[in-house]
Order: structure tokens, then sequence, then C-alpha cells
């Protein structure tokens, strides 16, 4: 005993150092033996405190992942599917511009191409819409025809002067007219002019006027080529309106983001008093038409009663005006007990709507703060989209890979992937549905750490110079395996969900009504469970960018604040994704409004329409993508105060780390709770109620 007195004493009286936490604004004790060791108090959440690398095996297996994918690449480079793509090749396996090998039972093979570069179709409008290409035989030629060719002697001439044989290989060019092979070898007259392609090298024709019947298969609402030709003028001859009102749509989705603080509360309560208003309107109306409709057979009834002889049609009239009164006290009925059901639910969750108001209010404070933030739906957009094209690009080199096969139903020679080397396409497919929800994943991960060093950075000034810039290199530099697991889980469910979808589609007018409504519900419970895990992974990444901790731990933690928070994040994602869709009804409505003062200056209507259906949907887009941001923040910030008012309550050395707008909304439901607790009490009975004053922690006080 003595000896850990001693101890205890002699430890007591080294030196200490104190850290202090910028973000925390909390000091640490440090005592020098021989280092520092931090003396923290023990708590669940530790924000901002540790970092260090979560799920790491999961990012190692997400790598060896995008090195496959890149392997496919490779692949198809090596075997010159890449160079069949890009330089073309014939219908007998020769790649166009170079020396070729001879395939194995292929006549015409193996041939020296060096000299012709371009790709020629002998009939380029034979085009199959269900495959999506041209079915028409494919030769390599020197030049593409610049001028109509109209007769065989034209095709002669063509082949003489420019030295471009234009029919298959074993026809001699001098004798085009003469040869009983040239109905099938030979290109159909007329042939169109046609230049290549910039960087593809196909022979196109300049007249598109040959793939009508292509364009009306993809346009099925168009049954007149005029219609179509009016509608693309339309578009061309108010493409610079168009470009701006997609600015304008632009610019208002970021003015909103910001303003949306100072309207939520406006809007909320208009949403609130619509509802009420309508629900107990509707009641009304049934009520009253029940009443009205009872009336109306009562005096049928009784002038029945008083006639002494009743018609047939009398008596079928006056059973169906019960009948009608029936189902309108039904409906009454249901209504009524509706109405009562959202009044009371709007007595008791409004607290819930109040704090919806609040964390809008802090919502629009972080995108002052953070500006950098509205560039998020930016970044992502140009990541996704060169992914996608490069995997676009990948699928069209993947399509001009393998073994040369020889279709049965035209004779041309295709390549196509056999064996185990099929499965690449599947590989790529999964690919591309991963590393996009990867892209996405990061995304929300960069918007949770930047919202979460506001939240708990209590002197506001002290903030790191581009909390974006942090977020992401700490998602770089620790998290990459928690997102690639996120993502992993949600490709899980969407590849079964696409592959229902295409089962459902290739069935369509073949399965009987019970298999398509089990496809149907199958496809519609995995989408809920698809949208239950895409709210429980960003609220998991919000975890882990508050303590650091793996996703599996993330998402139990989450799960737990968010179970225990219920009835809040009911009324959060009710009243808010309500308000954020009015907020996108708002900005289609004003840009559509914009265009058709801009475009009403065209009178043919018809020729407006279409431009003003791309501006709208343009502005859907964007307007999604930017309150989708805003979203993300607003459920951050719930997860934060959350944390924060339950292991924190305002008294010294737990003091809220919230905004002041947050510390109110507290304020005000701690007031209301001690009203009711006097409310209980005996009047003779003197309660001492009040608590101490919630306040967050001035910046260097001390929380130990």
């Amino acid at each position: 005993m003595e000896q850990r007195s001693s101890t205890r004493g002699s430890q007591q009286g080294r030196p200490r150092k104190t850290v202090d936490n910028p973000y925390l604004g909390t000091e640490y004790s440090v005592q020098k033996n021989p280092g520092y060791r931090l003396r923290r108090t023990k708590r669940e959440w530790k924000p901002l405190e540790d970092r260090s690398c979560t799920d790491l095996p999961w990012f190692l297996l997400f790598t060896v992942f995008c090195v496959g994918m890149g392997s496919i690449c490779g692949f198809t480079i090596a075997t010159g599917g890449a160079g069949r793509l890009v330089f073309g090749y014939d219908s007998y396996g020769n790649t166009c511009g170079q020396r070729n090998e001879q395939i194995e039972g292929v006549r015409l093979s193996g041939l020296d191409q060096t000299d012709k570069k371009y790709v020629f179709f002998l009939d380029p409008c034979n085009i199959d819409i269900v495959q999506r290409k041209i079915k028409s035989m494919a030769l390599c030629v020197s030049l593409c025809p610049d001028e109509e060719l109209k007769t065989y002697q034209d095709l002669k001439r063509f082949a003489m002067h420019n030295g471009s044989e234009l029919c298959s290989y074993e026809l001699a060019g001098h004798k085009y007219p003469d040869l009983p092979e040239r109905f099938d070898k030979c290109p159909k007259l007329p042939v169109p002019p046609s230049k290549s392609l910039p960087v593809f090298n196909r022979c196109t024709p300049v007249d598109i006027s040959c793939y009508a019947k292509f364009a009306e298969a993809v346009v099925m609402f168009v049954s007149d080529n005029s219609v179509l030709h009016r509608l693309i003028g339309g578009v061309m001859a108010s493409k610079e309106i168009i470009v701006g009102l997609c600015l304008l749509a632009l610019v208002l989705s970021m003015i909103l983001m910001v303003i949306i603080r100072y309207i939520s509360a406006v809007l909320v309560w208009i949403l609130t008093a619509m509802v009420v208003l309508g629900s107990l309107a509707g009641t009304s109306i049934l009520w009253w038409m029940y009443i009205d409709n009872r009336l109306t057979a009562n005096k049928t009834l009784s002038k029945e009663t008083a006639e002494t002889t009743e018609t047939k049609d009398a008596k079928e009239e006056a059973g169906m005006t019960r009948d009608k009164a029936q189902v309108l006290l039904v409906y009454a009925i249901a209504a009524t007990v509706f109405t009562v059901i959202l009044l009371l639910l709007m007595l008791f969750m409004r607290k819930r709507v109040a704090l919806t108001i609040a964390l809008f209010h802090v919502a629009g404070k972080v995108f002052i703060h953070l500006p950098l933030l509205t560039l998020q739906p930016f970044c992502t957009f140009l990541a996704l989209l060169l992914f996608w094209m490069y995997w676009g690009l990948v699928l069209l080199f993947l399509g001009t890979t393998g073994n040369p096969v020889q279709n049965e139903e035209t004779g041309l020679t295709e390549f196509r992937l056999t064996g185990p080397l099929q499965y690449m396409t599947w590989y790529h497919a999964v690919g591309l549905i991963w590393i996009s929800e990867f892209i996405l994943a990061c995304q929300q991960m960069t918007v949770a750490g930047a919202v979460v060093t506001y939240y708990y950075t209590r002197d506001k000034t002290r903030l790191p110079v581009t909390p974006i810039l942090s977020s992401v290199l700490r998602l770089m530099r620790y998290h990459l395996g928690t997102v690639a697991k996120g993502s992993f889980i949600i490709t899980l469910v969407k590849i079964p969900r696409l592959f229902l979808m295409y089962v459902h589609n290739q069935l369509k007018g073949k399965e009987n009504a019970c298999a398509r409504c089990m496809l149907k519900t199958c496809i519609c419970c995995l989408w809920c469970l698809e949208k239950c895990l895409n709210y429980l992974n960003q609220n998991a990444y919000a975890a882990t960018a508050i303590n650091s901790t793996s996703f599996c731990t993330s998402a139990r933690d989450a799960f737990v604040i968010l179970v225990e928070n219920a009835l809040r994040v009911a009324a959060i994602n009710a009243v808010g994704d309500f308000v954020l869709f009015l907020g996108k009804i708002l900005i289609v409505t004003s840009t559509a409004f914009a265009g058709v003062l801009l475009l009403n200056y065209q009178r043919d209507y018809a020729e407006w329409v279409l431009p003003l259906i791309i501006v709208c949907l343009f502005a859907f887009l964007v307007a999604h993508c930017f309150l989708s941001i805003f979203e993300i923040v607003v459920d951050v910030l719930f997860l934060c105060f959350a944390i924060d008012t339950k292991y924190n309550d305002g008294t010294p050395g737990k003091e809220f780390y919230m905004d002041k707008a947050l510390m109110e909304f507290v304020e005000n439901s701690r007031k209301l709770e001690r009203v009711v607790e006097r409310g209980r009490s005996r009047p003779t009975e003197a309660v001492s109620v009040e608590g101490p004053e919630m306040k967050p922690m001035a910046p260097g006080t001390s929380s130990a």
C-alpha cells in the first residue's frame, strides 16, 4: 500500500503538458513519462480524435478487381480487338490499314491492306434494329466515294481513276459492268456520297436520310419524317437559348442551396397546413356527399311509399342510391380515421418538424462556410463520365475481340469471345455497377467528412483552409476500403434487380399474370432494400468520418442512433424530402417559364416543344444533383446532432458542439419538458426543475 501511494504521489508530482485539439476545443493532460501519454475520458464516440485505416482487406480486394478491369482492356488491345475497332475490318477478317495473317477456313483473309485504310459498307442503310448493327458486307478501300455513283459504269470509272475498288476483292474493277456477281458482291445502287469518320475510319453517307427507318424505330412516337425534321430543326435553331437556360438552371440550383435555410420554415409550415386542410376538406366533402345521398334516398323512399304502384326501374334506382350511400359512408369513415391519425401525428411530431427546420437552417450555413461543396456534383459527374466513357470503349473493344466466327445467316466473318473468355463481358458489367457505386460513395464520404469537421469544430474561425480537400485526403488515406465495402453491398442488391428487370422485359407478353406479378414484387422489394441500404450506408460513412471505425461497426452504431431517434428520422425524411422536392419543382418551373418567354418568338409551337423538354429534363437533373448534396448534408448534421445530444447535456465538461439554431431547438424542448413536469407536480410541492444553462464550450476551455 505504501509503495502504491508513493508511486501515485510521484506521478502526481511530475510535470504535465496541456495539448489543445483545435477541432474539439478540449484539452488533454499529457505526462512526460518518458514520452507523452494522452489521458482522455473514455467515450464511445470520439469525434475527429483518432485516424486509422479501415477495412483494408476490402481496399485490397477492390484494387485487385480494378486491376482485373484494366487487364480486360489490355487483353483487347493485345489480341487486336482495339485495333479492329479503331481501324475497322472487312467481312473476311482483315484489319484495314495493315498486313494480316491468314485465318483458317476463311477465304480472302490474310490480305495486305496497308494501302486500304477505310471501311466501306456495300449497303450502309441495311440496319438491324434489334442487334443495332449494319447487316452488310464490309470491304477495305483506299478512298470513300465523294460523289453519287448511279451505275456500274460509274463504279468502274471510280475504280480506274482513284484505285479504290468498291466491289468484293475477287472481282476486277474493269469488269464490273459485265460480271454476273455484281448484283451480290457490289454496292447497292445508287451509292450515296460518303466521308470517313475522324477517328474510326468508316465511310459514312453524307445524307443520313437512309437512316429514317432507324430513327423511326428509336423515336416511336414519330410517324412522319417531317415532324422529326421540324423538331430537330427547332433544337438546332434554339441551341443558344437551350445552353443559356441550362446555365440558368445551374445558377438557380446553387442559389437555392444557400437561401433554402431562409424559406425552409415557410415551406414546411405551408406544407403542413396544406396537408391538414386538404385532409379536413376531403373528409368534409365525403361526409357532405354521404348526407346528400342519404337525404336523396329518403326523399325517393317517401315518394315511393306515398304512391300505390312501384315500377321495377324505381326499385332499381332506389337500390343503387342506397348502395352508393353505403360506399360513401365507408369512404367517409376511412377518411375520418386517416385525418384523425394525421392530426395526431402532426401533434406529436411538431417538435420533429421544428428540428427539420433547424437542420435546414444549419445546412445553409454549412454551404456558406464550405462553398466548395457546390462543386461536388461537378466532380462526381466528371468522374462518372470519364469512367463510363472508358467502360463503353472497352465494351466496344470486347465486341471486336475473340476468335473469327462465320455468321451462318449472312456468311460474314465476326469476332466473338468463346469459352471462359466470354465471362469477361459479365466481369466488365459488374465493374460498371461496382465502380459507379464506389464513385458515388466517395462523394458521400467526402461530404460527410467535411460536414463532420464543420460540426465538431467549436470555433468556426479555426476551420481548415479547405475542409473539402482535407476530407478527400482523409478518404484516400484511411477509408477507401470502407467505401469499397459499402458500394459492394449495394452492387450485390442491384445486380439481381437489374437481372430480374431484364428477364421481365424479355418475357413481356409471354409470361402469365402470376409470374408477372411475382417478378414485379421481387423487383420492388429489391428496390426498397437498395434504398434502405443506401440510406444506412450514407450514415455509416458519416459514422466512419466521425469515429474512424470500420464499415460494419459504423453501420451498427449509426443504426442504433437512428433507431433511438426513429420519429425524428421519419419527420426529417418525410418533411425534408418533400421540401427538397418542392425545390426541384421550383427550379424546373422557373426554368420552363423562362424558356417559354425566350422561345415564344418561334410561332410554330411544334419547334420549341422539344427544346423546352430538353431544358426541363436538364433542369431537373441539375436540381436533383445539387439538392442531393443538400440532403446528404442534412442527414449528416442530424446524425451528429443525435450523437451530440446523446453523449452531452450542456453541463461543464459535456458542452454541446451544435450550432446556435440547434441549441435553441434543444432549449425550447427542455423548457417544454419543464412546463409539463410543473403541470404534473402538486401545487403545494416546491420542486426545482431548473437545469444548468446549455451553451457550447468557448474555445480554449477544458472538457476533461
